[in-house]
């Protein structure tokens, strides 16, 4: 395995437009926190709106900082989905697949390495997610919060969220194979198709809408509390199915791969 991830990391660092999506992922998600949260004080730090604070209360202080956080950074998993989709079609593009396959790699061989790179990169999404969730809540948090229930769960939630919509990213160009069809068809799942059909399901009360394949794992996080508090009874229950979303979740993702691995024996090279 540690042998995969050396080949891997060869490949990797030559890849200039790598470094650039995943230097504009490291800034995108500290920036989309740090707006909200200058927006959050500078509408209702106005004494006008000291009932209304009052209500929501501070959402980017400790505890419910990983909450928004993970909220928010949960809009920008179209970053990491191009390094995804990149890695894979380039291998393809570059016919590097079949040289691995020659060299000696058997098919499940390069299917693991390209595992641990969705994985790998799932696991530096969430430590930066954890960067900010650290400097943001410290920032936030005063003595006059009052600390609630603590709300770390949210890094596995949110790890497990990054890695599972990543695995999308990467069955699609996986089975494409072409960098260009994958991003497309990658944004109109992401950006139209889905929230679409989510909405349409949501209106006609079918709960089915709740397992597409972006939206299974969206529910382990579903609007933070100063937005539920509009609605206590409809936040309440999206809490209480985020749970079972992560378990949804799981099994999603376990047969996203086993449908990788079963293909990629059956595919020609």
């Amino acid at each position: 395995m540690t042998n995969l991830l050396k080949i891997e990391w060869l490949k990797i660092k030559a890849y200039p437009a790598f470094w650039w999506v995943l230097v504009i992922t490291a800034i995108s998600y500290p920036a989309v926190n740090y707006t909200m949260s200058i927006a959050y004080h500078h509408f209702l730090d106005d004494p006008k709106m000291a009932a209304l604070k009052l209500m929501i209360g501070n959402p980017f202080a400790f505890n419910e900082v990983w909450h928004t956080v993970a909220y928010f950074s949960s809009w920008f998993v179209l970053f990491p989905a191009i390094i995804v989709i990149m890695l894979i079609t380039n291998e393809y593009t570059f016919k590097t697949y079949r040289q691995n396959v020659i060299d000696g790699w058997s098919r499940n061989q390069f299917l693991l390495a390209k595992l641990l790179n969705v994985f790998v990169i799932s696991i530096i999404i969430t430590g930066l997610y954890l960067v900010v969730c650290l400097l943001i809540g410290m920032k936030n948090t005063t003595a006059s919060d009052k600390a609630g229930p603590s709300g770390t769960y949210f890094i596995a939630y949110f790890f497990l969220q990054t890695f599972s919509q990543l695995s999308i990213a990467f069955i699609i160009g996986f089975f494409s194979r072409k960098s260009f069809i994958a991003l497309s068809v990658f944004l109109f799942l992401f950006l139209i198709l889905e929230p679409i059909l989510t909405k349409m399901f949501e209106i006609k009360d079918i709960a089915v809408g709740h397992f597409l394949p972006f939206e299974i794992s969206d529910r382990m996080i579903p609007p933070p509390a100063f937005f539920g508090r509009m609605d206590p009874a409809a936040y309440d229950l999206a809490m209480k199915n985020a749970s079972h979303h992560f378990l949804y979740t799981l099994v999603f993702t376990m047969f996203v791969w086993i449908g990788c691995f079963r293909f990629n024996r059956m595919k020609d090279l």
